[in-house]
């Protein structure tokens, strides 16, 4: 008797061989396959209540494993859903795969049920994106998915499934199964060679700065990044906020690049976050490129001209530990990366002493000083930050090197199912997520996917009734009397959470905080601790030039 595989087992199966059991998902008609098959794997489902945050929580086991997050998503509106949050992802180089439901290839282009050009609507916000075609083949499909998310500059990749091709069966022996090889890339490595090169110019240089991407915005990258620090001599950090020189989670970071006379973008792409190499940046820095892609070191240089002094295509993490191995005792300190440094963790004392001048609500600085120490007491801690000026604070304030933000891409919302998302890998550490009112009703639903799933984590919702970041916005390029659509109401959050199973506090004084806090995390349940702000602006720290 011959055996025979669906589509769908096939899929499932080569999740399997890949070690993907984790996978996360809202189901709909088009992969309804995907689900029956799933029932006698391995595969352990966590399903949300929209697409989008499946993104999110795959986003989040991406960037906290380093191995690419699975999304499974219905076609169609499913998969318009899905896409929006692909954005935050790419900004964020966070390694994850989509893979969608689609219509039957035979009904393409004759109006199928919920037809849609997937394919060319995820490709803007993705490394690659295409459909399967073969039953037979569509495990290659999935590995080669899984491969491009995790090489070279990481990122999402999607994969869309006709409903045909899942549902068809074939004979196991003609099933073209993918070997090890096809999940994993071949690393770009930078060579000796190159690397002395760059060490010889860093070591010309006075102050050189090392900048890396937001891959690099995880517990390892920021190990290596120290390793650089202290091997090299040479100050190094990450940029990941859309702020640039503003985020004020580097502190007079705007201080440092103006006196720097020599920056290598490590696998940090050459764009606005960096002024396009205007100011505070010196007319007169140098700068060196290595970058996974060879397109970005070519915007560099059709950018900087001849201020590029050298660029080359080599992956981020190879070509630091190369440059680790060829550089060290090779680069004089000088004292530079103690000067940067203290600038990078300068915090204005006045901050210390930051009150809310407003009965009933707390200014952003007095709520993160009181949550700084459950955020710092367990090294394992995850902090998610998301939103505007809120959340900016937080970032400036509380010091962990497991946290994630929204990122580059600038948007906002993702924060609550990112925490279940981060649950699911997390079993035993806190985790605290800290966003505005605004952010809050993006993906509160998520919630009731939290208490379901027993993904229990604290949430610290600033309400200030504003959409913040607009109003500030509104306030600077048009005036104070020009503000319109910003306004939102004293919601209870804490409420909403309880209604949906979780555990609600609503703090209005800062002798509040602390109980409130703790009760939370005694819960044992996804939790909202809903407190009362004053509306502030966002910190920048500043340094006068000497």
């Amino acid at each position: 008797m011959t055996t025979t595989l669906r589509g769908a087992d096939i899929v499932i199966r080569t999740l399997e061989r890949a070690g993907h059991t984790t996978i996360f998902t809202l189901s709909g008609n088009h992969i309804m396959s995907l689900f029956d098959a799933a029932i006698d794997s391995k595969l352990e489902l966590s399903h949300v209540r929209h697409e989008a945050a499946s993104v999110h929580m795959a986003d989040a086991y991406g960037r906290l494993t380093g191995t690419p997050g699975i999304a499974w998503v219905t076609g169609g509106p499913g998969h318009a859903n899905a896409v929006g949050a692909l954005f935050t992802v790419l900004g964020q180089e966070s390694p994850m795969v989509l893979l969608s439901g689609h219509t039957e290839t035979d009904q393409l282009g004759r109006g199928g049920f919920q037809e849609l050009r997937q394919v060319e609507m995820a490709a803007p916000v993705t490394k690659a994106s295409w459909m399967a075609t073969n039953t037979a083949t569509v495990g290659m499909d999935v590995a080669k998915a899984i491969r491009i998310a995790a090489s070279g500059r990481p990122g999402p990749v999607h994969l869309s499934l006709p409903s045909d091709v899942l549902d068809a069966s074939v004979p196991e022996s003609a099933v073209i199964w993918p070997a090890e090889v096809d999940f994993k890339a071949s690393p770009i490595t930078l060579n000796d060679a190159a690397a002395e090169a760059i060490v010889s110019i860093l070591a010309a240089a006075r102050r050189p700065l090392f900048l890396a991407g937001p891959q690099l915005a995880n517990r390892s990258g920021r190990t290596l990044l120290a390793r650089i620090e202290t091997t090299l001599g040479v100050p190094a950090c990450i940029m990941e906020s859309p702020r640039g020189f503003n985020d004020a989670t580097l502190g007079a970071f705007a201080e440092v690049a103006r006196r720097a006379d020599l920056i290598v973008l490590l696998g940090k792409a050459f764009d606005f976050t960096l002024k396009f190499g205007g100011a505070p940046i010196d007319p007169s820095c140098r700068f060196i490129s290595i970058d996974p892609e060879g397109a970005l070191v070519e915007r560099a240089a059709r950018e900087l001209g001849s201020r590029l002094v050298f660029g080359c295509v080599a992956d981020t993490r190879h070509a630091a530990e190369t440059l680790l191995r060829v550089g060290a005792g090779k680069i004089s300190a000088n004292g530079w990366p103690a000067e940067a440094r203290a600038l990078m963790s300068d915090r204005p004392a006045s901050w210390s002493d930051l009150k809310s001048k407003t009965e009933g609500k707390l200014h952003p600085a007095e709520l993160f000083r009181a949550l700084k120490p459950y955020v710092e007491k367990d090294p394992d801690t995850i902090l998610i930050c998301d939103g505007g000026e809120f959340a900016q604070w937080g970032q400036a304030i509380l010091s962990n090197d497991r946290r994630m933000i929204n990122g580059v891409a600038g948007s906002i919302g993702s924060s609550l199912p990112m925490a279940g998302g981060s649950r699911v890998v997390e079993r035993n550490a806190p985790i605290f997520a800290v966003l505005g009112d605004g952010t809050f009703g993006f993906h509160m639903a998520e919630f009731e996917t939290a208490v379901r799933l027993n993904l229990p984590f604290v949430a610290i919702v600033g309400t200030d009734c504003r959409w913040n970041a607009e109003y500030n916005l509104q306030v600077r390029d048009y005036g104070p009397n020009r503000t319109y659509g910003c306004e939102l109401d004293p919601t209870r959050y804490d409420l909403v959470v309880t209604a949906l199973g979780g555990h609600g506090e609503l703090v209005e004084t800062i002798a509040d905080l602390p109980g409130a806090i703790e009760r939370a995390m005694a819960s044992g349940k996804p939790a909202c601790v809903n407190v009362m702000i004053e509306s502030i602006p966002s910190p920048v720290v500043r340094v006068s030039a000497p």
